[in-house]
């Protein structure tokens, strides 16, 4: 995109009410932070996070995949995201379904005035490859008041930017909570449940079967490969360049969500051999109160809140082990 062009969005975007910094109410974009581990195998079972803020949400698929932070990335962008099929699912049932979502909390979405005169439009962006072409669809979920908009990309051997934009819906206004209002869905593979009907490009109720209408199977062969960066989703009729961020700032808002310790933690209460207590100090407040799962040794988890959890020792040093978390996902 010429530097005209990015400024004639940018321009466009900030007329219809967007623009500006902090634009991109998506984490992590960039595929920068991945606390829990930087690669995963044999996903297909259950949902679970790899890349912090993404969600991998299969249902009832035989195909499995590995996920993986790669250092593969368009100009300007370090990392990104790999799915790799393992196992391939060619018998594709009516309820069957692989996603890639993440979801955002209704108090980060009131710029976009949904369920008001003054609605404004989404505008998505983002960079993917694969191995082959193929098309998939992204739809926005609106799940405070069910109702859902898809757009359908297509993707090639080499990366790529996709711009898609998704009208303004003047029906039904999120919430402003930190609770899930807006779900971004990246639908991979789907069975005749979500493609049978016709596909769902402005705002309506949910029809399950128009919601991922003419998309290709990620599952359709061990050879499929996928590859994700520089997600934003804004306020606008266009989308403009991504908002790139230092990587404490994008870490800080992970830690809202999930927080895993890196260090062994020592505190300033109990003796060796005696009882005590100790306490962790989280980065930043996390979204709510987290539910936590210690490494191992003798500690056990007393109380929690947003800002903290206190711990209680048994004949150790008081310590929190190294891959203690802490989950206060959407």
């Amino acid at each position: 995109m010429s530097k005209a062009a990015e400024l004639a969005n940018l321009i466009g975007n900030i007329n219809a009410g967007g623009g500006g910094v902090n634009r991109n109410v998506i984490i992590n974009g960039a595929m920068n932070v991945f606390q829990r581990g930087t690669s995963e195998t044999g996903i297909g079972a259950s949902e679970i996070y790899v890349a912090d803020r993404f969600k991998v949400i299969p249902s009832g698929t035989a195909g499995r995949l590995t996920l993986t932070q790669d250092s593969s990335a368009p100009s300007g962008f370090a990392n990104s995201m790999k799915l790799d099929c393992t196992t391939a699912d060619t018998s594709v049932a009516a309820g069957e379904a692989l996603i890639l979502a993440q979801r955002i909390e209704g108090q980060n979405l009131q710029a976009f005035a949904k369920g008001t005169s003054d609605a404004k439009p989404f505008a998505l962006s983002f960079y993917a490859k694969a191995n082959a072409s193929a098309t998939y669809v992204v739809e926005l979920y609106d799940g405070d008041n069910t109702r859902q908009v898809s757009k359908s990309f297509t993707v090639g051997t080499d990366w790529a930017r996709v711009e898609l934009t998704y009208p303004a819906d003047t029906t039904g206004a999120f919430d402003d909570d930190n609770a899930s209002s807006l779900e971004m869905y990246i639908w991979l593979h789907a069975g005749s449940n979500f493609t049978s009907g016709t596909l769902s490009e402005t705002w309506s109720s949910v029809t399950n079967a128009n919601r991922a209408v003419g998309i290709s199977s990620f599952f359709d062969s061990t050879d499929r490969t996928f590859f994700l960066t520089g997600v934003q989703l804004e306020v606008g009729q266009n989308p403009t360049s991504f908002e790139h961020e230092p990587f404490g700032v994008t870490q800080e808002k992970c830690h809202r969500y999930f927080y895993q310790t890196t260090n062994q933690h020592y505190g300033s209460y109990g003796e060796y051999n005696a009882a005590g207590y100790d306490n962790i100090q989280f980065p930043t407040d996390m979204r709510a109160v987290p539910t936590a799962t210690k490494g191992s040794g003798s500690q056990t988890i007393q109380n929690r809140s947003i800002r903290r959890v206190d711990i209680y020792v048994v004949n150790s040093y008081p310590s929190m082990p190294d891959d203690s978390t802490f989950d206060a996902e959407l």
